[in-house]
């Protein structure tokens, strides 16, 4: 209980009864008794305690093991003093996370409610907002238009149910066959990849010497500088940052890297990486690098970047750790790195959080802090990214949320009306109907967090952890789920009757797991992230990222130098089989450079020499 005596929490609604419940906890924190009388007025040290009065608040589940009694009261005469503490602490964490409680002050816990934009100016902004999005600001319209659009992908797939060669229903059980792409050309395809692979190593090089390449093209270096601001005259700079960036990008650290580069020492590495650069300078440079890179015409034709996926990655870390925690999919503890990858191949932004996370809390942060000029309209995910309340606020944000989700029939299908009977899905849809009354009540206050998404004043994720748990006090987590589940159900069904759909997403999952192993296969220096402080574990994360668009950037134009080298020769290069060549090729890429060979003689071993 100590801890509470420090942190300044407050409630964010109305509703005190938590506030009352810790200032009476408080005042008997030094109790030994087993048992408090909340009708009782206790005094200690010349003060009056207060009178606990509100007990809505504490589970069902907890009803019992605090009062000591199976039925519940609106009052009870007595309550168990550890039983209720513990039950408190649950319940006070449980509010943090939903919002219903904030600490004054703080970073994570804080009101979100003051970093949105004011009630007025969201109103006065409100037509010129749902025409940019492309929703109506008018309650009763949004109401029957989303109502339209279930419907019509409802009716959709139910016309088409016995035309749809790979939905089917099955004694009420819903079944998708898996998509498996069809292979054309397949021969051709190999034929040309060996090609382009003997055409490629005549761009060999090493990973530190394309950094270096890229940094006379791109200019890499001009981002950083002394973060105090003040100029400061370093000997061979560019070289030294450029150095900075592959020692800790790599994994190989700044003692090994000025092992293997005489030039240079590992204060000097380290010095510039503390005192010269930053995650948003960086970010920066990853941004500049993208810009340049969507000038080319070779990744037109993977896409025309209207889509993203993102998708995480585990990184082994140390155990004891403030970051680390267990994940059980990958069975051990670490971090993950959770990358926005474009459907042209390049990576659009990198995020490092912990295992307990929910990766779909960050997918739309991806999209928001994006300042490139390849701009997706559209993400994509894998089963992480499906939240109902995700749902709701990127159709507000006028984003389309398109998961790949693995258990998509232990899903609830809603219906755009309870009345509605369809001939062959009907069983796919649950009784439960959406609350569209309250989506209208509380219209106006989800587009106002939407507006503060778009205008900068706060991140999606710092909404959607609000959103993230169900809580009886706060009415917009209601709403959002309300509005994600008439968005996801639409999505749905769209997903079941269209090939193509889920042939595009699937394509833009893979280029995110394809990048996964890219930037894995990049950090060769080491198994793990070393770093034990937060800032320095985001900070190699964007290292290892910006040598990736690096990379990419470079992978592309040797790709595009040998087909021009090829059709030079006379060799038909058909521009399908190429949008097929993926861009995170390796093999012309020497990671570890080269070494030197000196041929020292030893002394003579005398071997009666004593130690």
């Amino acid at each position: 209980m100590k801890i509470l005596t420090v942190l300044n929490l407050s409630s964010t609604s109305e509703d005190s009864s938590i506030i009352n419940a810790i200032e009476y906890m408080l005042f008997h924190k030094d109790t030994t008794t087993e048992w408090l009388y909340p009708g009782r007025i206790y005094k200690r040290k010349g003060k009056t305690g207060p009178i606990l009065i509100d007990f809505s608040w504490i589970p069902e589940n907890w009803w019992k093991l605090v009062t000591g009694k199976k039925k519940r009261d609106s009052f009870p005469q007595k309550i168990n003093r550890k039983h209720f503490e513990a039950c408190l602490c649950n319940q006070i964490m449980l509010e943090l996370q939903a919002g219903d409680l904030c600490i004054n002050n703080s970073i994570d816990f804080s009101d979100y409610r003051k970093e949105l934009i004011s009630e007025e100016e969201s109103l006065r902004t409100l037509d010129e907002y749902g025409k940019l999005i492309g929703i109506s600001s008018d309650k009763k319209q949004f109401i029957i238009d989303i109502q339209n659009n279930l419907e019509k992908s409802a009716n959709f797939t139910d016309e088409t149910f016995q035309e749809n060669p790979d939905f089917k229903i099955q004694n009420e059980e819903p079944k998708l066959k898996k998509y498996i792409p069809i292979e054309k050309d397949k021969a051709k395809l190999k034929e040309l990849e060996s090609m382009l692979d003997k055409k490629m190593q005549k761009h060999s090089m090493s990973l530190l010497n394309i950094l270096i390449s890229g940094n006379n093209l791109l200019n890499l270096t001009k981002f950083f500088g002394p973060n105090s601001g003040h100029a400061a005259k370093i000997k061979d700079e560019e070289m030294r940052y450029i150095l900075t960036i592959f020692a800790y990008g790599t994994g190989l650290g700044p003692t090994q890297t000025a092992k293997a580069v005489p030039e240079v020492n590992r204060r000097k590495i380290s010095f510039l990486n503390l005192r010269h650069t930053s995650v948003d300078k960086i970010d920066n440079c990853i941004r500049s690098v993208i810009n340049i890179y969507n000038k080319f015409d070779l990744p037109k034709l993977w896409r025309n970047g209207s889509r993203a996926a993102a998708d995480g990655t585990h990184w082994d870390m140390y155990d004891n750790n403030l970051l680390s925690e267990y994940h059980i999919r990958y069975g051990q503890f670490g971090g993950i790195g959770y990358y926005h990858v474009s459907d042209t191949y390049i990576a659009l932004f990198s995020h490092f959080i912990s295992c307990g996370m929910r990766e779909g809390i960050f997918i739309l942060d991806g999209l928001s802090k994006n300042k490139s000029d390849i701009q997706p309209d559209t993400i994509h995910g894998d089963s992480h990214a499906q939240m109902l309340t995700g749902f709701g606020l990127s159709y507000l944000l006028g984003i389309k949320l398109m998961p790949r989700i693995k258990n998509w029939k232990d899903l609830n299908f809603y219906k755009p009306s309870s009345k509605q009977i369809f001939k062959h899905i009907d069983s796919l849809f649950t009784k439960e109907k959406i609350d569209l009354d309250l989506i209208g009540k509380y219209l106006y206050d989800m587009i106002r967090v939407a507006q503060s998404i778009k205008a900068g004043k706060i991140n999606p994720s710092t909404i959607l952890k609000r959103l993230n748990t169900s809580s009886r006090k706060n009415k917009l987590y209601y709403a959002f789920r309300e509005l994600g589940r008439v968005i996801r159900t639409t999505y749905l069904l769209n997903y079941l009757s269209d090939q193509d759909l889920r042939r595009i997403v699937q394509s833009s999952t893979n280029k995110c797991e394809s990048f996964n192993k890219f930037v894995k296969w990049i950090y060769f220096g080491e198994d793990m992230i070393t770093k034990n402080d937060r800032e320095e574990q985001l900070r190699v994360i964007k290292y290892n990222h910006l040598i990736a668009v690096v990379l990419t950037f470079y992978n592309v134009y040797a790709i595009t130098k040998s087909v021009k080298e090829l059709t030079s020769e006379g060799i038909k290069v058909n521009t399908t089989l190429i949008s097929k060549i993926n861009p995170y090729r390796t093999g012309h890429v020497n990671r570890f450079g080269v070494y030197e060979i000196q041929d020292r003689k030893l002394d003579d071993i005398d071997f009666e020499l004593k130690v």
